[in-house]
């Protein structure tokens, strides 16, 4: 025997929430646990990809309430991560699911409120033009065959990525008024208005679409067509750029490690060529689960910040373990979630965009260095402050 025999489990005529298409092709076979990460932290069925299509089949079909609680628990646990799909013999578009689901469950009200305001953001260009975008490197290149897509969040977060690219790519367009391409809207219950965010930001920019976002390179693929949208490493690679220079540490090159996109790997499969530019710079460390999810998964880590934790504990400790002096990151809420882990551990490694690190090689801005002060996290009790507020009727300070 060769494998499962794929053989389509028909969905009877239901409510309408799902494309049968895609509902159909499970064939529950299950080799979609041993890659998801929510299940491996839960050993609960419910909490796999087949476990949850399980909970769409009954919804679909109404021998679920849409008011279910595992409903509404099970579209949030799920991180979205995608790596089911490579593994499934059946080619289940899982995440087309997950996105209908949300669709349908995350609805009005339903919608998590931080989910909802990071929307609005993103939705109004003005906000997006203050974060962080320095306009000396924010022009239009004539005439402009490639233009960098400038992530709504990492302008303001990371604004040093966007200049590391105008540092290996002098010639790229960087047009300064852009908006949101729609991937946060997909993956948290608005996939028509992410698809109409995502057109918009199409005809705004012209030629390749460059992003140094992972998930938004996904999205925008999906919505404008493969051939228009590249992550930065894989057009990188598909110009032939040679990365110039080493980044070393006391004489020796850097161990580097890297945090791969879940979207970018699983959705778009580029994995080879951002590991082919490290080991043009660096020592590359391969470590165990640096292909698998860090728990950032867009608002996951604000929606649910204890299994973050739980997904994200194990994958610290390895980069640690193996000696590394950098993490790569390829997408700004791996990056972001790194970032402020790893600082909070005190820990020695430290977590940088690919564009810095290959723009520190060339003899670009240094990368942070060494170990740093442990942070202490600092726990606010809001209720008790309150309390404390309403009893007084003046201002109480903050309690840890």
């Amino acid at each position: 025997m060769t494998g499962p025999q794929q053989q389509h489990m028909a969905t009877p005529p239901g409510r309408g929430i799902f494309d049968p298409a895609l509902l159909d092709r499970c064939i529950s076979c299950g080799f979609c646990l041993p890659a998801c990460p929510t299940y491996a932290v839960s050993k609960n069925e419910a909490s796999s990809p087949r476990g949850r299509i399980t909970l769409m089949r009954a919804l679909e079909t109404g021998r679920l309430d849409e008011d279910d609680p595992r409903l509404r628990e099970e579209s949030s646990f799920c991180l979205g991560c995608r790596a089911c799909e490579p593994v499934c013999p059946a080619g289940v578009q899982y995440g087309d699911l997950l996105e209908e689901w949300r669709d349908h469950q995350w609805r009005g009200r339903r919608r998590p409120p931080p989910a909802q305001a990071l929307m609005m953001i993103a939705e109004r260009t003005a906000l997006l033009r203050m974060m962080g975008l320095v306009r000396r490197h924010a022009r239009t290149a004539a005439p402009a065959q490639t233009s960098l897509m400038l992530g709504c969040f990492e302008r303001g977060l990371f604004p040093g990525v966007s200049r590391a690219v105008r540092t290996l790519l002098p010639d790229i367009a960087v047009p300064p008024h852009q908006g949101c391409c729609g991937a946060l809207h997909a993956h948290n219950g608005e996939s028509e208005k992410g698809r109409e965010l995502a057109r918009t930001l199409g005809e705004t920019l012209p030629g390749t679409i460059v992003t140094t976002a992972g998930g938004c390179a996904a999205h925008l693929a999906g919505v404008l067509g493969r051939d228009r949208v590249q992550e930065l490493s894989e057009h990188l690679a598909k110009t032939g750029a040679t990365p110039v220079g080493e980044v070393k540490i006391e004489g020796r090159r850097a161990r580097v490690a890297i945090q791969d996109s879940c979207h970018l790997r699983n959705g778009l499969r580029v994995f080879a060529e951002p590991r082919a530019l490290i080991s043009a710079v660096a020592d590359f460390v391969p470590v165990q689960g640096d292909d698998s999810c860090c728990g950032s998964a867009g608002t996951y880590s604000l929606l649910r910040p204890r299994d973050s934790k739980r997904i994200l504990a194990p994958k610290l400790d390895a980069y640690e373990a193996a000696g590394v002096d950098y993490v790569v990151t390829v997408n700004p809420g791996c990056q972001r979630q790194l970032h402020g882990n790893l600082r909070r551990r005190g820990s020695a490694v430290h977590a940088v965009h690919l564009a810095d690190l290959l723009a520190a090689a060339a003899g670009g801005r240094p990368l942070p260095r060494g170990r740093r002060w442990r942070v202490p996290q600092v726990r606010v009790n809001l209720r008790r402050r309150l309390r404390r507020r309403g009893a007084s009727g003046g201002t109480a300070g903050w309690s840890a």
